[in-house]
């Protein structure tokens, strides 16, 4: 059966939604990144790669002397402009919400993008909608250095981020790689950030290619 299904990746296509991680931020070279990684091993016909360093799910607010400060790189600003045609997409956003981002964290209630929360559904419902018979998966944020120290806009730790991409995706009946509870990078064990994840963020290659088998693994059974 597991046979059966890796044959039905070969020549599918896959889009990448993401920030800098997706873009390949730590990798030596950009065949390094797990979506190239994924493609060589699941023989993918073709992959688009729309991961843009710093970016995040939730549009960001102008503050202070950036007052007037429009955010256009945020998740939900540029999903709709990914081109159709994908057999499956695949998500990876939050760390950066959670680690640099002004937007309110929000409820669940919430359906605007301008809250974590509300984008979540946004970028969700939209997803479905451009998307509606595609595969559509979320990777939930991997662990990072630092993460349990509360952030300065909302004072959560990582960890409420990574439950929230769960709690929107069930809603939506979305699929969830947990990265965070079963990715394999743990860059608080000082052994496995010098071997996967050097600067306590950004995978390295080695730390790709762990990603690209999970990824590997939970696509096939969709």
């Amino acid at each position: 059966m597991n046979g059966d299904w890796i044959m039905d990746l070969i020549g599918k296509k896959v889009w990448f939604l993401g920030d800098s991680i997706t873009e390949g931020v730590g990798t030596s070279c950009a065949e390094a990144r797990f979506s190239e990684v994924l493609k060589k091993n699941a023989n993918l016909g073709e992959i688009r790669n729309y991961g843009i360093s710093a970016t995040r799910i939730a549009r960001q607010q102008g503050l202070g002397e950036n007052a007037d400060f429009v955010d256009l790189n945020s998740f939900c600003e540029r999903f709709d402009q990914m081109e159709d045609g994908a057999d499956a997409i695949v998500v990876f956003g939050g760390t950066n919400d959670y680690g640099h981002g002004n937007a309110p964290f929000g409820s669940f209630e919430d359906r605007t993008m301008d809250t974590y929360c509300g984008a979540l559904h946004y970028l969700m419902s939209g997803l479905i909608t451009k998307y509606p018979t595609s595969t559509i998966v979320f990777l939930t944020p991997i662990h990072r250095e630092n993460e349990n120290v509360p952030n300065e806009s909302n004072h959560l730790p990582l960890k409420a981020y990574v439950d929230k991409v769960k709690e929107t995706a069930e809603y939506y009946s979305i699929p969830v790689l947990d990265l965070y509870a079963t990715g394999g990078i743990y860059p608080d064990c000082p052994a496995q950030k010098e071997a996967l994840c050097p600067d306590g963020l950004h995978p390295n290659d080695a730390g790709n290619v762990v990603i690209a088998k999970r990824l590997q693994a939970f696509l096939e059974r969709f």
